[in-house]
This record gives C-alpha cells, sequence and structure tokens, in this order.
C-alpha cells in the first residue's frame, strides 16, 4: 500500500511517499520519496528533493503544496493521503478519514493549537483539492496520549477552567508511538512488556512514559509549551510570571505566550536555538551556553526520574530528535548519575551511533540493566502505518460478549498459602468459574493496608507462580496504597500490600487494578480478526447507562469462555445490575510486538 503522506506547519512543509504492509515491521517500510520545502520569503524557499536540497520558487505553503505533484511524478499507485494534525483533543484517539463533520470538528479544536491546526488544515483542504479521487486520512498527535489516566492529565484548578477543556494533552504522540514500537523490535521484545521513556530531543522536545504499550504521562501539557527546555520554547515555568511581567514590565498576556514560543529555550538562554551552536560556544568557554547545556540536560534527567517512578520502574530508555540523535555528550550529560537507577552509558558505543537504514542501535554499558537506545524518529512512516492499518482493517459484523464484574480477589503462590494457611496446606476448591480450570477457593483471606482491612477477600485457583492482588481504585484508597492498573502478570514495579490468613501474615508486592479486559477464544479471536493483546473499544448500548469501555484488553487462549471482565467501580460507573452485553467496536488497536 502507497501512502503519500504531509507534515505541514505555518513556514514549512516536509512529505513522503510509503510503501509498506498494514501490519507489517516498520523497519521493513520502504520510502519512495522524501522531500520537503522550508524557509518560504519573497525570493522563494529551499527544497530538499530527497537528498538534493535547491532553491525553489515556491513563496508559501499553498505554492509549496501545489509543486508535491511535480516533485513526485513517476510513483504511481499512490492509495491514500495522510496529514499529521497537532492536536484532536479528546475526540480522536486514532486515524480518521476526512469527511465535512470531521474536518469541521478539527478546526473547532483551533483554540487548543492556533500556532498548528490552522496550518495542518490548509494543507489538507488543498490536498483535497489537488487530489479529489483519493481518501484523506488525519492522524493526531495527541491521539497515542489519550490512554493517560486523569492524574496525569487534570491540572488543579477551578471546575469551570476544566469544562472549559483545561487539561494536560501531550504532543509528540506519533513520534513517541513510533520511536517506542522501533526500540521494541530492535530489542526483540514484545512492546507491552516493556517500561519505555521515549526522549524526542529537537527544537520541539518532549519525554514520553509508554508502560506495557501505552503511554501513561507526557511532559508537553494543554500546549507544547509545557515540559523540557526547546529551541524556542520555554518549557515549564511558573504561571505566576503573566502576573509579575504585567505588573513590573507593563507586558501584556499575548506578548508574554508569544515571548514564551519564540524568543524563550535555548535561544532566550543564548541568543541561538540550535543547539549545534550552544555547544560549539560552550566549548570556546561562553558562561551562557555552559548555563544552558546544563539547564537542557538537567530538565531532561528530571523527568527521567520522575517517569521511572510513574511506571515503578524502567526498561528502555530511547534518545530521538536532531539533537538526542546526533549528540553524543548531551546524551551522556543527561544519563550521567542516573547509575543507581541501573542506567550507564558505554562511552564507545555512544560515540559510534550509526542511524542509516531505520537502525535503533544500543549504547548502554554492557551488564546494565536499562537498555539506552538511539533511533532516529519517523513520524511520516508512523502515520502512513496508521493510515494503512485504518484502511486495510476488515469489516466485522458485532460481535457481543457477555460482561462479568470481577470483585477484589487474589491469586496465590505456594509460599503464600503455607505462609497464610499453614505448612502444607491445599486451597479447597469451592466453585468453578466459566474460564476452564480455574476456580474460587473456600478459603478467604484479609487485606491490611496503612489506612485499612478488607476483610473475607476471594482467592482464585489455581496456584501461580508469583502472588497477584486484585483490587478496585476505591479499594486502593480504602486501604490508603496507590494501586497501579496493569495487565495481569506485569508485576515488577508494583506496591506491597499484606494479606493475612488464620495462620500468619504474607507481605507482598503485586497489587494491582486489574485492567479492563476481554478473554477470548481462539475460534472467536480468528473469527473477528482479533490477537492476543489487541484494544478494542467495547459499548454497553444495552446495559445501564449506555457506556463505552475504551481500550479493552483482548487475551486470547484456545480454550478461555469469551467474557469480558471489568472491576466493582467500572459496573457502579455503567450502571450495570445483575448480567449485561456489550458489543465491541470496529475499531481495534492491534498489539505492538
Amino acid at each position: 500500500m502507497r501512502i503519500l503522506v504531509f507534515n505541514a506547519g505555518s513556514s514549512s512543509l516536509k512529505f513522503g511517499v510509503f510503501d509498506l504492509a498494514p501490519g507489517g515491521a516498520l523497519a521493513q517500510a520502504r520510502q519512495l520519496y522524501k522531500g520537503s520545502f522550508d524557509r518560504f520569503g519573497p525570493e522563494g524557499c529551499d527544497f530538499r528533493d530527497n537528498a538534493q536540497l535547491q532553491p525553489a520558487p515556491h513563496r508559501t505553503l499553498d505554492e509549496a503544496i501545489r509543486a508535491v505533484p511535480d516533485a513526485i511524478r513517476g510513483i504511481e499507485g499512490i492509495t491514500a493521503i495522510g496529514h499529521r494534525i497537532a492536536h484532536g483533543g479528546e475526540a480522536y484517539d486514532g486515524p480518521v478519514q476526512i469527511t465535512p463533520q470531521i474536518r469541521a470538528g478539527i478546526e473547532a479544536l483551533t483554540p487548543l493549537a492556533p500556532l498548528h491546526n490552522p496550518a495542518n488544515l490548509a494543507a489538507l483542504d488543498l490536498a483535497t483539492r489537488i487530489w479529489p479521487d483519493l481518501p484523506q486520512w488525519a492522524v493526531f498527535d495527541t491521539s497515542f496520549h489519550l490512554t493517560n489516566p486523569a492524574r496525569a492529565t487534570t491540572y488543579a484548578v477551578p471546575a469551570e477552567w476544566r469544562q472549559a477543556g483545561l487539561r494536560r494533552y501531550g504532543f509528540h504522540g506519533t513520534s513517541h508511538k513510533y520511536v517506542a514500537r522501533r526500540a521494541a523490535e530492535a530489542l526483540g521484545q514484545k512492546l507491552r512488556a516493556l517500561r519505555v521513556l521515549s526522549l524526542h530531543l529537537g527544537n520541539g522536545a518532549s519525554a514520553c512514559a509508554v508502560a506495557f504499550g501505552q503511554s501513561i504521562d507526557s511532559s508537553m501539557g494543554m500546549t507544547p509549551l509545557e515540559g523540557l527546555v526547546m529551541g524556542t520554547r520555554s518549557g515549564d515555568v511558573d504561571p505566576g510570571l503573566f502576573g509579575y511581567l504585567e505588573r513590573r514590565l507593563g507586558l501584556d498576556i499575548a506578548q508574554i505566550e508569544a515571548a514564551l514560543y519564540s524568543e524563550s529555550g535555548l535561544l532566550g538562554l543564548t541568543g541561538s536555538s540550535d543547539m549545534r551552536d550552544v555547544e560549539a560556544r560552550a566549548a570556546d568557554g561562553d558562561a551562557e551556553a555552559q548555563l544552558a547545556i546544563h539547564i537542557y540536560a538537567y530538565r531532561a534527567r528530571k523527568y527521567i526520574g520522575a517517569y521511572a517512578a510513574a511506571m515503578g520502574g524502567l526498561d528502555v530508555l530511547v534518545f530521538t530528535g536532531g539533537i538526542g540523535e546526533n549528540s553524543p555528550s548531551m546524551r551522556r550529560r543527561i544519563c550521567d548519575g542516573l547509575e543507581f537507577m541501573g542506567l550507564k552509558l558505554d562511552h564507545d558505543r555512544n560515540l559510534a551511533v550509526d542511524l542509516d537504514n531505520r537502525a535503533a542501535p544500543q549504547i548502554q554499558a554492557y551488564g546494565a540493566r536499562v537498555n539506552v537506545l538511539v533511533t532516529e524518529t519517523a513520524e511520516q512512516l508512523m502515520i502512513a502505518h496508521e493510515v494503512a492499518s485504518a484502511m486495510a482493517a476488515p469489516e466485522r459484523t458485532p460481535l457481543r460478549v457477555p460482561v462479568a464484574v470481577s470483585a477484589r480477589h487474589v491469586h496465590l503462590c505456594a509460599h503464600a498459602v503455607e505462609a497464610l494457611f499453614g505448612k502444607g496446606y491445599t486451597l479447597t476448591p469451592d466453585k468453578p468459574l466459566r474460564q476452564k480450570g480455574h476456580w474460587a477457593a473456600h478459603e478467604r483471606v484479609t487485606l491490611h493496608g496503612p489506612k485499612g482491612e478488607i476483610a473475607n477477600v476471594a482467592i482464585l485457583g489455581p496456584l501461580r507462580e508469583r502472588t497477584q492482588v486484585e483490587i478496585s481504585r476505591t479499594d486502593s484508597f480504602a486501604l490508603g496504597v496507590d494501586a497501579p492498573v496493569r495487565q495481569s502478570g506485569l508485576l515488577d514495579g508494583t506496591p506491597q500490600i499484606r494479606l493475612i490468613g488464620p495462620a500468619g501474615q504474607f507481605d507482598t508486592d503485586g497489587l494491582i487494578i486489574a485492567a479492563r479486559h476481554i478473554h477470548m477464544s481462539s475460534a472467536d479471536a480468528e473469527c473477528w480478526g482479533l490477537a492476543d493483546g489487541d484494544r478494542v473499544d467495547v459499548s454497553l448500548d444495552r446495559t445501564g447507562r449506555g457506556l463505552t469501555f475504551a481500550g479493552v484488553l483482548v487475551r486470547v487462549a484456545e480454550n478461555a469462555f469469551t467474557e469480558m471482565h471489568i472491576d466493582t467501580d467500572e459496573a457502579n460507573a455503567a450502571g450495570i445490575i445483575g448480567g449485561a452485553e456489550g458489543e465491541l467496536g470496529p475499531d481495534v488497536v492491534h498489539a505492538q510486538i
């Protein structure tokens, strides 16, 4: 499938043509053409035609887009056009084909991205006129971050402000999604089993925590201003500066906002927004440049520590973006001092990074616990991949699944059973569960936390190699312990809880809020085109309040009984009383490798 991709800004246009198989490995995709127009002015612009840089007469974005058909002349069989859209708000969690209604919805989000969405829409409109017979698709920078939990996206501000749309969205999502997937491919591991920190360091810079395949936090917030120091953007600042600068310097809101976007960051600290210039000046003894480098690295290092804590550990750190890809000294500055968390660079590997052919070389010291990789970001490739996958999605007949409410329970290991019930004790199966070979035990335990206890908690068998305790969010407040939302079995970095039985107590980690999921038989999964680890939306359209649960994890097993499991909080939110059924939506987020 061949996809033409546009990434349009107010003063530049990047575009490319990709040949790829939907769902195939990213490293195997072929880029047939790579072009860009930038530095528009009265005399024209710079035109990069694959690897060649030359002047071009085009003075505006419109003129540049009109020149694209000539630039890609000879490339036949383009299937669709994908557009990078900066802000999709809360509405767009994946690629969408453009219709008049969708376009209007994107335009309505302009107040959230006044510098970006208008240029993206201008390119979309013109491409629609130039290629009227090709489907136009939008892929959103913000979509990847819609899995962030409310505690990461909610500002502590008045309710009226939050109701007006004030919340954290995150950006660079297409880059972070690509980088995390590419790192997993390079390591030969499944992304949904890794805790990845993607560090995109360029003129725009952001950090993203990708825990077990999903973004859980990003350094950019409601706008691309928040977070790391950037080329011309400030990153994190005290919002009190607006009032101070108005009183002290007489600046109004528009002036302050413009300065934070275009006169701050490296430019504000040194007079140059180019890290290459800053590093060269620092080496010559320029004190301002030296301070800027210290600030840049320090801010990035703080986010690494914060996001490692948020994920309960770190398996992979990935550098990308112009600075992340090309500055060994900045990579070293950021990583130095993080040895306490198992992160250390190898000097020679860090200096010898080769990124040809979408390589993702490892640069950590041999024996270090955290893998450190470098790879070129490929936002246009990721856009093409998303569009191709969406277009290739098969038509599905509606599939309805029973919904079961899973109350708090524990899965015990043999050591826990002996500690709680006595040496040599064997649990007594009380009643079988729908999943073949699983049962509820006659015995019960008590959960004891720093705030309180929950008694009479069910034990489910058979025994496991590692104890796992599943509770609801409300239970976590009753116990006084912050339990993360996790897929069953992913227990590293989870908090401890005390279990109390008739013969003793057992302190263990493994306390989680189970991610909502569907147990699905292999036959049902094959019939519906699903695989283990996919995520789907499930609408309870005929039950309770008619909620739709997004991102429900599919867990496929040969003899599984197909049913969805939610916890008591989710059941209460949906208004479920007694039995319920849900219908799987047509959109699928396929499992990452």
